[in-house]
């Protein structure tokens, strides 16, 4: 049997508007810090994200990504864990009307063998609900790991005639429950004022820009992304290449 080895897929090649992923930090310091439980901190989050959402097609992102449950969330307590789940559950059955007519595609990026049915069919419902969406493409991260998902990924390898990094990330977009291969992420932005990225997107974030900000989560504006954004696009990227060969 041949193995082929490829080329390495570019980092600079062309997406249909910015891939933007977020790590939504800070919900339960913003509610212990008001006196409240971390519960009503993950509340207030939910309207941040219905704010970036709405905001983000109108500063040229054409794919959102919003780190919501972490596999390694499972360690919070219990009470707090189902909180969580519930405020997600709520979140895809109230909003996938309002996506589809918004033109917004929504996907659920992660595992799903480890959530409750309740969850996992209303991910399903909001999937196929928003299956027409060109706007935007949302994807929330729930019970996600970048090292599982590339572990997983590694595992399906061994079946590939194909060594490439184009290969790899289709395999990465199959065992995350993607559309389609896992896509470049251009702008990280980490909320909360940690500067580390929690095992998130670490494939795709390889020549990310990052943004870091020191404004908890429930209180992040569209000014705030807006802002993100205007900072990102004037970096230069240069995918370790010259300057004038990155431009060309």
């Amino acid at each position: 049997m041949s193995i082929s080895i490829s080329q390495p897929l570019s980092s600079s090649a062309p997406q249909p508007g910015l891939h933007v992923a977020i790590l939504l930090d800070g919900n339960g310091r913003w509610a212990s810090a008001r006196g409240l439980a971390r519960s009503e901190g993950h509340r207030a989050g939910v309207e941040s994200v219905r704010r970036v959402v709405r905001s983000a097609p109108s500063l040229g992102i054409g794919t959102l990504t919003l780190y919501a449950f972490s596999s390694d969330n499972w360690g919070r307590p219990m009470s707090e864990v189902s909180s969580l789940l519930v405020l997600l559950e709520d979140y895809f059955r109230a909003e996938a009307a309002k996506c589809a007519a918004e033109g917004i595609r929504l996907r659920v990026i992660g595992r799903r063998d480890r959530l409750p049915l309740t969850l996992k069919n209303a991910i399903d419902s909001a999937e196929r609900i928003t299956a027409n969406g060109r706007n935007l493409e949302l994807r929330i991260a729930v019970d996600y790991s970048s090292r599982d998902a590339i572990l997983r990924a590694a595992c399906w390898m061994m079946s590939s005639l194909e060594v490439s990094q184009r290969e790899f990330s289709r395999r990465l977009g199959e065992v995350t429950h993607s559309t389609g291969p896992a896509l470049d992420v251009d702008l990280l932005i980490r909320t909360g004022g940690d500067r580390r990225l929690s095992d998130f997107m670490l494939w795709e974030c390889a020549y990310a820009e990052l943004f870091f900000t020191p404004v908890m989560w429930p209180d992040f504006q569209s000014s705030d992304l807006a802002a993100a954004v205007e900072d990102f696009l004037g970096r230069e990227r240069r995918f370790g290449r010259l300057p004038e060969a990155a431009a060309s």
